[in-house]
């Protein structure tokens, strides 16, 4: 097969053949339909980043792949949204063998930074440099079949959150789930509880960047097969006590923004919305919930499985890449080394708790 060419587009400039060609490729060439990979998702990011590009790959005048990427300054690339992105890569055609230098010299990249790769992503994976669990709960045999797993695997943690649900609705009202609310001010509320929760742990606040803000926005506005914003909310008598915002594709749900009530944290409202989220997606139609990467004591209680994702970096060679090499290469291992030695983690905690206090006086 011949090399394909390359062009490059704003992805707001792509032609709708080109959009059903790309989720086309996507629906038939990945197991795990991720809605981060969906052509409406790098769409979104080019509405509120202009540096977004897709490469678009073709054989005569058929597409057979799109490799979507923001170019910044001196050629160094990043996946589409990173910081926010929980799935990455590029959708291409089986048939499809190009070499990755090829790729980012079509694309004027001096290194491409990518820290949720998808496995499977053979043209990229060899210049990962980490690779984390991504928690997920399968739902192919409906919820029933998953909560006879929660009975058998996790059975105090699920009689727990059933007691937590009762206790709730009797001491603060009946309770009422919302799998996808369309209220804007429920989604602000959900925005300040998540701003707050990362200002007082000490971490960067994504809200704090206005085109993040911004894209929640467009996102839960969107309603497509492949890519659709999901806002879900636990009302208590009419209160909201527990929110997530969320994509899903057609059988693929990938959380995002969960945050709930901290006066009411006694109750655990995060773990009843994420049991009602579960049950509701799984009618919808749900076939994989995916928590997505970190660890988590409470992903840890609801999964019945782990995906793979990989960060790292592909770079070319010359002064633009050795530069990107020492600005980001130094960091990503100090960071590497923290994770790896509980002890070190927990003092970052600590740090990072500290932080968050100072924050707040």
């Amino acid at each position: 097969m011949t090399t394909p060419r390359i062009e490059l587009a704003h992805p707001g400039d792509l032609a709708p053949a080109d959009l059903a060609r790309w989720n086309d490729l996507r629906s038939t060439t990945a197991a795990v339909a991720n809605p981060f990979m969906s052509a409406e998702f790098t769409q979104a990011v080019g509405r509120v980043r202009p540096d977004t590009r897709v490469a678009v790959l073709r054989r005569g005048s058929r597409p057979v792949g799109y490799f979507p990427h923001q170019r910044g300054r001196w050629g160094y690339g990043r996946a589409v949204g990173l910081g926010v992105s929980d799935c990455q890569g590029a959708v291409l055609q089986p048939d499809v063998h190009l070499e990755a230098q090829y790729l980012m010299r079509a694309c004027s990249l001096n290194a491409w930074e990518f820290n949720h790769l998808e496995s499977g992503q053979e043209l990229f994976l060899p210049y990962a440099t980490g690779q984390f669990a991504s928690p997920v709960v399968d739902l192919t045999h409906g919820f029933d079949r998953y909560e006879r797993h929660l009975r058998e695997h996790a059975r105090g943690f699920l009689k727990t959150a059933r007691a937590q649900e009762r206790r709730m609705a009797r001491h603060l009202g009946p309770l009422r789930f919302v799998h996808d609310e369309r209220d804007p001010a429920a989604l602000r509320v959900l925005i300040a509880w998540k701003s707050a929760h990362y200002r007082r742990t000490g971490r960067r606040d994504p809200f704090a960047q206005p085109w993040i803000t911004r894209l929640v926005d467009l996102l839960a506005g969107t309603a497509a097969p492949h890519c659709s914003g999901v806002l879900s909310v636990l009302y208590a008598a009419d209160r909201p006590v527990a929110a997530h915002f969320g994509l899903r594709s057609r059988t693929v749900f990938s959380c995002w923004f969960p945050s709930y009530d901290r006066t009411l944290a006694t109750y655990s409202p995060g773990r009843v919305l994420y049991l009602r989220m579960i049950e509701a997606a799984a009618a919808s139609g749900v076939r994989l919930f995916d928590f997505g990467r970190g660890e988590a004591a409470y992903k840890d209680s609801f999964k019945t499985g782990d995906l793979l994702v990989h960060e790292g970096a592909l770079r070319t060679t010359g002064p633009g890449a050795a530069l990107h090499w020492l600005r980001r290469e130094p960091v990503r291992a100090a960071h590497r080394l923290v994770r790896d030695h509980p002890a070190l983690r927990q003092a970052a905690l600590r740090t990072l708790h500290a932080v968050g206090t100072a924050r707040g006086r």
